[in-house]
């Protein structure tokens, strides 16, 4: 369901110079990175690209959210970690990209840490955001 702008507790803030071959910063000044295409897809490499900021905010609000879940089971998710690999290819328009979230749950046994990733994809916003647009597999 999607929220009212009413509903908002925060807003970020980010402006881009140059596209894919230039700079990202916030307004508040604390993020401020170049971004440069990949060498695989024939940029220098030298900076960041969408695709890796994609993931970082990924990744941190998938550990979010996983740990929503883990409270409301009692699961004790201390020392995890969780990845999100994105993709960037070309598709019939264009570009498209596809996301692979995986954890690290050492606390956990391989069934509730799979029960758990599958609760917090449902809650994460990310995850809310991309359904049915992207593909985003749990491993």
């Amino acid at each position: 369901m999607s929220i009212q702008q009413t509903d908002v507790l925060y807003t970020a803030v980010a402006t881009a110079e140059n596209g894919r071959d230039g700079r990202v910063a916030t307004d508040d000044g604390k993020l401020h990175v170049v971004v440069n295409p990949p060498k695989e897809m024939g940029g220098s490499g030298a900076g960041t690209n969408p695709e890796q900021l994609f993931a970082a905010g990924y990744s941190a609000c998938f550990q979010g959210a996983l740990g929503v879940v883990a409270r409301q089971e009692n699961a004790d998710i201390s020392g995890s970690t969780v990845t999100a690999k994105v993709g960037i290819g070309k598709n019939d328009d264009g570009f498209g990209i596809i996301v692979e979230i995986s954890a690290e749950i050492p606390n956990v046994d391989a069934a509730a840490a799979r029960g758990l990733l599958e609760k917090a994809h449902q809650v994460c916003p990310y995850s809310k955001a991309t359904r049915g647009n992207i593909t985003v597999t749990l491993v």
